[in-house]
Order: C-alpha cells, then structure tokens, then sequence
C-alpha cells in the first residue's frame, strides 16, 4: 500500500494562497490516479480535485471555482494542489490519496490509500 505524506498546510488569511505537496513512492503518481480530499470538523470528507495517471484533471468546481490546482511531477512522484484567494470555509485537514485507474474519481471508497493529512486553516 502506497505511503503518502503530506505537508504544506497552515494559517493564513483569506485571500492568500498555499501550496500543498503529497510525496508518493516511486512510480505511485505516473501509475495511479491521485487525488486531494478534505475533511471539516463536523462535515463528510469531500472531494476537491483529482489528476489521472494521464495528467487529466477533475475538480469539485462547486467548492474551489477556478481557485485550485492540481498538477504532479511523475519524475518526483509528487501532487500538488495550489490553492489561491483561500476563504475561511477552505479551512480543512486536507488528505491526499491514490486509487488504482477505472475507479470512480471523486468517491473516497475508490482510495486504498490515503496520507495522514495537514491542516489548512484560513482566518477572516
């Protein structure tokens, strides 16, 4: 099962951006689709972006609207997801995951493996 850790979460303020990193083992990213959830207290995990193994991309447009980006470099077996004009309803513990090609992309029960997640907070 893939080990993913992620980092670059924290506190900003609203309208700033962060940038967040999944490191993934070796080949991880170029052979499996991966994707960034997130999860408020109280709330259901939600999906927020997916990118395939062929570098297409879905997003929850509802929630990040143009303001996310997920890109991955396979040599470096790395996610990202750019955040940008963040808003206090951002505020989350951010997972990234990794699911075999076929699955549906945007249910979390199609990742078998999840990171242990960092914590975005945005203040007002």
């Amino acid at each position: 099962q893939a080990q993913l850790v992620e980092s670059g979460g924290g506190l900003v303020q609203a309208g700033e951006s962060l940038r967040l990193s999944c490191a993934a083992p070796p080949r991880t990213v170029m052979w499996y689709n991966m994707a960034w959830f997130r999860q408020a207290p109280g709330k259901e995990r939600e999906f927020v972006a997916a990118i395939a193994r062929t570098g297409s991309t879905t997003y929850n447009v509802d929630a990040v609207k143009g303001r996310f980006t997920i890109s991955k470099d396979d040599r470096k077996s790395t996610v990202y997801l750019q955040m940008a004009s963040l808003k206090p309803e951002d505020t989350a513990v951010y997972y990234c995951a990794a699911a075999e090609p076929g699955n549906p992309t945007r249910a979390p029960a199609s990742y078998k493996a999840w990171g242990q997640g960092t914590q975005v907070t945005v203040s007002a």
